[in-house]
């Protein structure tokens, strides 16, 4: 099937853009946002996924502002598989440069959360090393990821308020990932993963500098990823050679309530960078572990829902809420800034102290 795609000069096999280059259905392409106002104030975070051979679009945009966390999604079937056509419902994704700038549009729906936003970029791009773990010699993620610091201007409508977007008080982060990962309701004959997953993940904004970590553990701590990066503004990525973090978790949870990060470089002192949370972005309201709005899930041909809740509220007890970015404050030497620092522990996790599937600290 020929597309829009096949006009650029991209392809990478014989086939037109429309082919993935595989038949594995878990095959994604996605696009992720967030943004802080830089008191911490507000929150923001956005994603758009296609899964071509699922036949699947979907979408979400999140805002999280005077203590609830705001929820539109989207999903539609893409038995046409234009890749090109980067929008789902009310929410859509523009590149207006690549590798500089984004726009996401979120039009006026009925669930009172809208906005236009540009993130452009405060740094170079970072390409994370490549994802690739298998489980009973089937391969269930291969991917790769590009992660970039940005500044972020536009506006937000939500509950009847506007919220004005500057880059000198709004900054984040956004990434692209592509590849195999589970997604969609899994196939009966498809071989389970282990219930165990260690993932954390923290961009970081400062005056003038962006830092990057992040590590995916095994069950007895053994390190199968990791990264490390800093970013001047304006400037290129400086790779580390190591990495490595201390948590502190909050009672009766599996979120931490302080975090210490190490950053190892190879012709300088390693720098630490300390992380207090201010509050849970719970990442179910983009889709993550979902049960009926899960990334590359069949909802409905052309559907769109929303809701909100309080962040109080939330009982972090439960297993869909351990997926979060937890909104920190940060400090590196004289630096201050703001960043966030995801976390997924699921299962044991000798070196926190987690023996089951979801033992609590």
């Amino acid at each position: 099937m020929i597309t829009r795609g096949d006009d650029y000069p991209i392809h990478q096999t014989a086939e037109p853009v429309a082919s993935v280059g595989t038949a594995d259905r878990n095959f994604y392409d996605r696009y992720f946002f967030n943004g802080y106002a830089r008191d911490g104030s507000v929150f923001l975070a956005a994603a758009l996924g296609q899964y071509p051979n699922r036949g699947v679009v979907d979408g979400a945009f999140n805002v999280v502002h005077r203590g609830r966390q705001y929820i539109v999604r989207a999903s539609r079937s893409d038995a046409g598989r234009d890749r090109m056509d980067t929008r789902v419902g009310p929410i859509g994704v523009s590149v207006v440069e690549p590798l500089r700038r984004l726009r996401l549009t979120v039009d006026p729906n009925p669930f009172g959360l809208s906005g236009e936003l540009l993130f452009t970029a405060r740094g170079a791009v970072i390409e994370e090393p490549r994802f690739r773990r298998e489980h009973g010699g089937h391969v269930f993620m291969d991917s790769t990821r590009l992660t970039q610091h940005v500044e972020i201007e536009g506006r937000i409508e939500v509950d009847g308020e506007t919220i004005q977007v500057t880059p000198q008080r709004f900054w984040g982060s956004r990434d692209r990932s592509w590849g195999i990962r589970p997604v969609g309701e899994r196939a009966a004959d498809a071989p389970a993963p282990p219930p165990q997953f260690f993932w954390l993940w923290a961009p970081v904004n400062f005056d003038d500098l962006g830092t990057h970590f992040d590590v995916n553990e095994s069950a007895d701590g053994t390190r199968w990823h990791q990264a490390g990066m800093l970013v001047p503004v304006g400037g290129e990525v400086e790779t580390l050679p190591a990495v490595d973090y201390r948590l502190d978790f909050q009672p009766g949870t599996r979120h931490a309530r302080r975090a210490e990060l190490t950053l190892t470089r190879a012709q300088a002192e390693p720098l630490t960078i300390a992380l207090t949370p201010l509050y849970n972005f719970y990442m179910l309201g983009l889709g993550y572990q979902h049960p009926t709005w899960g990334h590359g899930m069949r909802v409905g041909d052309d559907a769109v829902d929303g809701e909100s809740w309080a962040l109080a509220d939330v009982d972090q007890t439960i297993p869909l809420h351990l997926h979060i970015q937890a909104v920190c404050e940060a400090v590196c030497g004289a630096r201050r800034g703001i960043g966030v620092l995801e976390q997924l522990i699921l299962g044991p996790h000798t070196p926190s102290g987690f023996k089951d599937l979801f033992d609590l600290a």
